[in-house]
């Protein structure tokens, strides 16, 4: 069975941190884009970060940029998302997803309609 699990949400503080994981069963992540997407109450799905197959290149929304970092872990099939100096804008449900290693030839990297197969999500609230 194909799926996409996510952790690593919590409640923090402004000016904190955390490490989002995205585990992957029934297939291999690392043949795949993986993105991390998030939405906020009322608003649209928003792409954050996403991790190409091909070459590792890692690309982020610019609110995010300098404080989030995606990265792989091949061995346990997972991918990562570390935020440090977490705002309150960031708070939202984080996804993450699967497209194919080519997709971004056709459709922009945070397009959701790119991506394939989608996690359950997990709440991240930043507050004091």
């Amino acid at each position: 069975q194909v799926q996409l699990v996510e952790s690593g949400g919590d409640l923090v503080q402004p000016g904190g941190s955390l490490r989002l994981s995205c585990a992957a069963s029934g297939f291999t992540l690392g043949y795949y884009n993986v993105g991390w997407f998030r939405q906020a109450p009322g608003k649209e799905r928003e792409g954050v970060s996403c991790i190409s197959a091909l070459d590792g290149t890692a690309l982020y929304v610019d609110s995010v940029k300098g404080r989030f970092t995606i990265s792989r872990d091949y061995a346990n099939n997972m991918v990562y998302l570390q935020m440090i100096s977490l705002k309150p804008e960031d708070t939202a449900v984080y996804y993450c997803a699967t497209a194919l290693p080519d997709s971004w030839r056709y459709t922009p990297w945070n397009n959701v309609s790119a991506y394939r197969n989608w996690g359950q999500g997990t709440q991240v609230t930043v507050s004091s």
